[in-house]
């Protein structure tokens, strides 16, 4: 059994920023180093702003990385909800403008057919997570996989191959309130370094609650499970 994952508590954001960033560019060094080429995997939303800003000046060769979401809402960059554009806007900067975008939308396809198109893209452009920022919702959501959803079980399966599925939108008003595409849980399985970022009382609550959850339900506990190098870590704001 994978040990329980401890949150390592950070008195302020600078520190808790930097200590992502650091473990996320050690592991991208270390795919470069190894295999001339490294993943990296990010979370939307406001919450990885700040690191993605540190990671963004990383003394690593950026032209050797390629930066996908690790979820995604059915929309074109263009839109102010595309993680796509929140990477290029806040890590693709500086040094690490040389990265490679690997988005997961793709225009006038099904959500489904697009899910299939990013999948066969990541594999071909490796198919190995070398490192993943990781955040979640105060329902305990991570990547698109939410509590009740009717995709929450062929996201979480561990039998599953590492893949990226469509997410419909939520029924009777439940989240998303939106199609979406998604890494499956087993996509992080292998990865080289995954970090949870968390910030807020509330959170930090949520996640410690949802440890305890059943891993075939509960995606926090179904990560846990994993087995994956998993770094937790929280400060109060960011």
């Amino acid at each position: 059994m994978p040990d329980t994952p401890q949150i390592e508590s950070f008195p302020s954001a600078d520190a808790w920023a930097e200590a992502a960033a650091d473990r996320l560019a050690d592991a991208l060094r270390a795919a470069v180093a190894e295999r001339g080429r490294a993943l990296f995997a990010g979370a939307g939303g406001s919450t990885p702003s700040p690191i993605y800003r540190r990671l963004a000046q990383a003394d690593l060769d950026w032209s050797r990385v390629t930066v996908l979401p690790v979820d995604e809402r059915h929309v074109p960059e263009s839109s102010p909800d595309s993680n796509a554009a929140l990477l290029r806007r806040t890590l693709m900067v500086g040094p690490a403008a040389a990265a490679t975008l690997l988005p997961l939308h793709h225009a006038a396809v099904t959500v489904d057919r697009a899910a299939a198109l990013a999948a066969r893209a990541l594999q071909q452009a490796g198919g190995r997570i070398d490192a993943a920022l990781l955040g979640m919702g105060e329902d305990g959501h991570i990547l698109s996989i939410f509590p009740g959803s009717p995709t929450l079980k062929s996201l979480l399966a561990p039998q599953l191959k590492p893949t990226v599925l469509g997410v419909p939108p939520g029924r009777d008003g439940t989240a998303p309130p939106q199609e979406r595409i998604s890494l499956n849980l087993p996509y992080l399985k292998g990865a080289g370094r995954v970090v949870l970022a968390l910030t807020g009382t509330r959170k930090r609550e949520v996640f410690q609650r949802d440890l305890g959850g059943d891993p075939a339900t509960t995606p926090v506990a179904a990560l846990a499970a994993l087995g994956a190098p998993l770094d937790v870590i929280w400060t109060e704001t960011a």
